[in-house]
């Protein structure tokens, strides 16, 4: 159970942060970006949150997405390097990801296949499913960089990687009415 009585420790005043369990770290650390930047995601999903009223079923998608993002980020915060913690440590497990593909697929089959890029515009959900998503991206890139030099649950990188597929289409989903905003190559040559 998580209890915050005081929010600030000054434990983090010399540059560095605690993990759950294990040393404390460089706030530049790789570990600590890559959780970072899930926290960045979830805020990024709640900004989204804030226009997907018209649609109840994606907004309780979305809702269930920004809880998982803070399993992910516990994942991401327990070391793996096989020693006992004498509990078994929160991690994304491959439902959560099968999950996703299941809400991908049913999203993706309300939209016509696409023929060309699109824009990362539209509607208000829309413009902010893709800032979320292009943050999604960016926390990927730093997990997999991670799991070069440290353990990353292969379970975690999947769900980073159909996360931001699911942001993708979802924002597609939000721009169902106006239609996408399709890259026009070379029209401002």
């Amino acid at each position: 159970m998580v209890k915050l009585n005081k929010i600030y420790t000054r434990t983090g005043d010399d540059g560095t942060t605690g993990l759950a369990v294990g040393p404390r770290r460089p706030k530049h650390d790789l570990r600590i970006e890559s959780f970072g930047t899930v926290d960045e995601t979830n805020a990024a999903v709640g900004l989204a949150r804030l226009h997907a009223g018209a649609d109840p079923a994606l907004d309780e998608i979305l809702a269930r997405i920004q809880n998982e993002l803070f399993d992910l980020g516990a994942d991401l915060a327990t070391l793996d390097d096989g020693t006992d913690l004498g509990y078994e440590p929160l991690r994304i497990v491959e439902a959560q990801v099968d999950r996703l593909e299941r809400d991908i697929d049913a999203l993706n089959a309300r939209l016509e296949p696409l023929r060309s890029f699109v824009l990362p515009a539209g509607t208000p959900l829309a413009a902010h499913l893709h800032m979320a998503r292009t943050i999604a991206r960016r926390a990927e890139r730093l997990a997999t960089a991670l799991a070069e030099r440290e353990t990353v649950s292969p379970a975690a990188r999947r769900y980073l990687n159909r996360l931001s597929d699911f942001l993708f289409v979802a924002a597609r989903v939000a721009n169902l009415e106006q239609g996408d905003v399709l890259w026009a190559p070379g029209k401002t040559r």
